[in-house]
């Protein structure tokens, strides 16, 4: 494996976990939106990653879809609010904040990673050179 194959490698990890680092923010953000654009209330998103076997990035992984969450909506009582039903209840978003610090924490954590793993291969081309400078 080159230098360059290693370099590849974590540039995908660093753009899926990018991508996965902006899906939890918009769920964060939406955490409270009780009204979308189609009337509903935000549904919690996630990414799913897929690996590469094939072509120029070989043994890399890149976003295969960012899928919605299934999970049912969280009912709170609040008859004053301008959503709420007949009932008086207000669906929220099915998004746990705590849930969501804890992917983003993972997924920042799993950036630094391919960050090092860049840097050190970055590191090492360039020993190499001064070696043959030498």
């Amino acid at each position: 494996m080159s230098f360059f194959d290693v370099m590849k490698l974590s540039a995908t990890g660093l753009s899926a976990q990018r991508i996965r680092i902006n899906v939890i923010s918009a769920n964060l953000a939406n955490a409270n939106t009780t009204r979308g654009e189609n009337g509903e209330p935000y549904r919690r998103k996630d990414v799913i990653f897929e690996q590469v076997l094939e072509g120029e990035m070989a043994g890399g992984v890149k976003v295969q879809d960012v899928i919605e969450d299934d999970k049912p909506f969280i009912l709170k009582f609040e008859p004053g609010h301008p959503d709420a039903d007949e009932e008086g209840y207000v669906r929220y978003p099915n998004v746990n904040p705590v849930e969501e610090m804890v992917n983003m924490l993972e997924a920042q954590r799993s950036y630094e990673s391919n960050l090092t793993v860049l840097n050190t291969a970055k590191q090492l081309a360039l020993r190499a050179l001064e070696i043959g400078r030498a």
